[in-house]
């Protein structure tokens, strides 16, 4: 009997312009079964990482949006990377 009950996980990545970083991460959230967002600039280096968990959610995300409205506001374009469960 094979115990097949770890996760994989996957990544996606989107480039997008600076204002539109925010609205495709809240998008990404109420989608589900993401386990992590990483902004990076355009040259690959991290900015930000987001880990979400179950219980991330509603108020509690009200400073992570904040933080990368605030990035999105200095920053031209972003690189977006998504850890999703499977």
């Amino acid at each position: 009997m094979s115990n097949d009950t770890q996760d994989r996980t996957r990544t996606e990545t989107f480039k997008l312009d600076g204002g539109k970083v925010l609205e495709k991460i809240k998008e990404l959230i109420h989608q589900g079964n993401i386990r992590r967002i990483t902004l990076k600039n355009e040259a690959g280096k991290t900015l930000i990482e987001i880990p979400l968990t179950l219980g991330l959610v509603g108020a509690a995300l009200l400073p992570v949006f904040a933080a990368v409205g605030a990035l999105a506001a200095v920053v031209t374009r972003m690189v977006i990377v998504v850890e999703k469960t499977e």
